[in-house]
């Protein structure tokens, strides 16, 4: 990997801004409570400072003159050509105990104030967000002697529309029809007049608590959390919102915590929102902004998500909702044109039935014969049955129904964007109809993002190809209500590298990558292909060792099982007898990581009576109170074990005795059934490429790592952390799996 240059002019020369945020570091290093030196800590502050005191922020350069010609070094007032903005990314993995967040923050914080700038960082987790913005930073303001402000960003999704909800809640019988319409298509189905009575009385809660300023408007503040049937009908959108125009914008939740974000120089956000809002406002342009993605290793697997788009074919009654929507919007504008949406809509009405007859015929799944399998392609046959499209490649006939979707979305889109321009500048021109004119806004742009995604999704589809640069899966899902057949689409990218390289790397001038695990099997080369940067010459690596001691602090043993890990059933049984005899002896807080729920609800099921007790399942409570009885128990003495499934293998911070024991079920693989990760291994197999190694075994290797590295989080934990997985000793990959992870002491036991 080519290194940097750190040089070159700038407001400020670059050593002059590295020295200026390290003693900015240091000095909030002294202000710390309970900190002291940590060697690692401080040299991933001088990377941060270093990489942040590079890049140009806002501006192209332009060549200089020759110096001969132009002795003064001035910029050429004509035909000068234009460089490449310098650009800096790193890529640091910190392990355990670095204290990457002070690292970050601290030298990034002092150059946003010395250049003018501001610091935008996105974690993957709500609850490091939450650790950021309510403990680091206000510890740090405290310390820097400059001050500054932070804010948190959230999604419009996550605040209620006050529009929305006095619609919902209103006297003209149109909120039933809404409610119908928005929420997803397996609830509408199913809801009736005495469910619709049911969340009005939710509603009405919430409105109560607004008008009573008892409840801020964010879903996260509610004292319980509302199931996505109560929030979805009332939550904030941007297809449905007139703004600054909305007769209760002065009351909106969003906006109002938007006004946060104005004079802030550091703003949290997450992956999600950063990659959803490219090429909007919502946050600071990346091209003038200092990013910090934190929790590194989620960003390829979020970018996929980001952008798979799916689309139903089969439940359409939204199709006829808008259609009547914009008739009414036409109606009150008196717009002529306005007549033309129950032609559009029946055309693409007829386009989509017309693909999902020819998905019924041609792909629709039949059961299997007794003593038959499914197929390679397809899930199993059932309520819900997946039909993935063999290297993307769609069937004879089928392109043409999907362009003609495709023709029929644009044009409709195309028709009632222009009806929004006419309604929103009618809004702004009779602000005392504003409330009238927002509220058909609102129920036009409600199911506008509907039309939005088949355009997506058929584009997605049609796309792809032997000479595409990256595959696309493709692939339908088939289900059954009662009678009542259904079908959805869907279209993902496959290659997060692409489309990070695509859509994230060329907007942005200055990122710093971090997570405690980065490199797989030893090597940053895994990510730096999955999150784009791969070849990118303003991209460096470096690793931060934790300071932990691991081989003293922690062992890691490997306790085969006589059962073959493939054998699902023979092994797990295996699995448990061997767990169940480990747990006997635990004697304070231990953590048992299973990779399937069927795994768990075994092991459940097999627990004596004398262990039961002492054991807190994952979903039995609320993972805030499971955590604060496990505490309980610990404190009191006790053994307390948690048993987990894949999400409590990262997040968990449990120090000292809270888990003195970690015992792993099975290596950590992907779930097979991943239509992503079947389109991909496919598009690799057909080149002559080995997926399990290229793909399967470095993401097994990070997951592992995470998961062992719940054991040791202070410099005096002592754990002992148990796999029962013998294809760590018995297989090369294994191999390589095991030097992925922290130095342990590693033991094998002979069963």
């Amino acid at each position: 990997m080519t290194p940097l240059s750190f040089d070159d002019t700038l407001e400020q020369p670059a050593d002059a801004l590295v020295a200026q945020a390290m003693q900015a570091f240091d000095q909030a290093v002294a202000g710390q409570t309970g900190f002291r030196s940590r060697p690692g800590q401080r040299q991933m502050a001088e990377r941060v400072a270093r990489t942040f005191s590079v890049p140009d922020l806002g501006a192209r350069r332009q060549a200089l003159g020759d110096t001969d010609d132009n002795l003064s070094g001035a910029v050429r007032p004509t035909g000068a050509d234009e460089l490449p903005p310098r650009r800096a990314f790193a890529v640091i993995q910190a392990g355990t105990g670095v204290g990457k967040s002070l690292a970050y923050s601290a030298p990034a914080i002092a150059l946003a104030l010395a250049r003018n700038t501001r610091v935008l960082i996105a974690t993957a987790t709500v609850a490091l967000q939450e650790q950021l913005v309510h403990k680091d930073l206000p510890a740090l303001a405290a310390t820097l002697p400059q001050p500054f402000r932070f804010a948190l960003a959230k999604g419009r999704g996550r605040y209620v529309c006050r529009l929305k909800l006095e619609r919902l809640l209103g006297p003209d019988g149109q909120e039933a029809d809404d409610l119908f319409a928005d929420l997803p298509p397996s609830e509408a189905d199913s809801l009736g007049t005495g469910g619709f009575d049911a969340r009005r009385a939710e509603w009405q809660t919430m409105a109560q608590a607004l008008a009573t300023d008892t409840w801020d408007g964010d879903r996260d503040s509610l004292p319980v959390q509302p199931d996505a049937d109560i929030w979805q009908p009332v939550a904030a959108e941007a297809a449905s919102c007139t703004a600054k125009h909305c007769p209760l914008f002065s009351r909106c939740a969003y906006f109002e915590r938007r006004k946060d974000l104005v004079g802030a120089q550091v703003i949290v956000a997450n992956h999600d929102l950063l990659l959803s809002s490219l090429g909007s406002r919502v946050l600071p342009e990346l091209d003038h902004c200092l990013l910090v993605l934190d929790e590194a290793h989620h960003l390829p697997a979020v970018a996929v998500d980001q952008f798979t788009r799916s689309m139903d074919l089969t439940r359409l009654r939204w199709v006829d909702q808008l259609a009547q929507r914009a008739l009414h919007v036409g109606a009150a504008l008196y717009l002529s044109d306005a007549a033309d949406s129950p032609r559009l809509a029946a055309t693409l009405r007829l386009a989509l039935q017309e693909v999902a007859r020819f998905a019924m015929d041609r792909l629709r799944p039949t059961p299997p014969a007794a003593g038959q399998g499914t197929g390679r392609l397809r899930a199993p046959f059932g309520a819900g049955d997946r039909v993935r499209l063999p290297r993307g490649e769609l069937p004879d006939g089928m392109a043409p129904l999907l362009q003609a979707a495709l023709d029929a979305a644009d044009a409709w889109l195309e028709h009632l964007a222009g009806m929004a321009r006419t309604l929103k500048a009618e809004i702004k021109d009779k602000p005392e109809d504003a409330r009238r004119l927002s509220n058909l806004y609102a129920q036009m742009g409600a199911l506008a993002p509907r039309l939005e995604a088949v355009a997506d999704t058929t584009r997605l589809l049609l796309a792809g190809g032997e000479q595409a640069e990256a595959p696309v899966a493709k692939w339908f899902i088939f289900g059954q209500t009662g009678d009542s057949l259904h079908l959805r689409a869907y279209a993902s990218p496959t290659l997060p590298g692409t489309v990070l390289r695509q859509q994230l790397w060329p907007r942005t001038r200055a990122a710093v990558l971090t997570s405690a695990t980065l490199t797989s099997c030893g090597q940053f080369d895994f990510f730096m292909a999955e999150s784009g940067l791969a070849g990118d010459d303003a991209a460096t690596a470096l690793e931060v060792p934790s300071p932990f001691d691991f081989a003293a602090q922690g062992r890691f043993e490997v306790a085969p099982t006589r059962s073959d890990p493939r054998d699902a059933q023979a092994f797990t049984a295996d699995m448990i007898r061997l767990l169940l005899a480990d747990l006997a002896e635990v004697d304070a807080g231990a953590l048992v990581l299973f990779t399937s729920r069927d795994q768990l609800r075994q092991a459940v099921d097999a627990l004596p009576d004398r262990l039961r007790p002492y054991v807190l399942v994952q979903g039995e409570w609320p993972r805030t109170q499971l955590l604060q009885r496990h505490r309980a128990q610990v404190e009191r003495g006790e053994a307390s074990i948690i048993f987990g499934m894949q999400s409590f293998g990262e997040g968990l911070d449990l120090p000292g005795r809270l888990c003195a024991h970690l015992f792993i079920a099975k290596l950590p693989f992907a779930p097979p059934d991943d239509p992503v990760g079947e389109a991909r291994a496919e598009w690799l197999q057909a080149r002559g490429r080995n997926p399990f190694m290229e793909l399967t075994v470095p993401a097994t290797s990070v997951r592992l790592a995470q998961w062992a590295g719940r054991a040791i989080r202070t410099e005096t934990d002592q754990a002992h952390i148990v796999c029962y997985d013998k294809r760590l000793v018995t297989t090369p990959y294994g191999q390589r799996l095991m030097q992925g992870l922290p130095p342990f002491e590693q033991l094998r036991r002979e069963n």
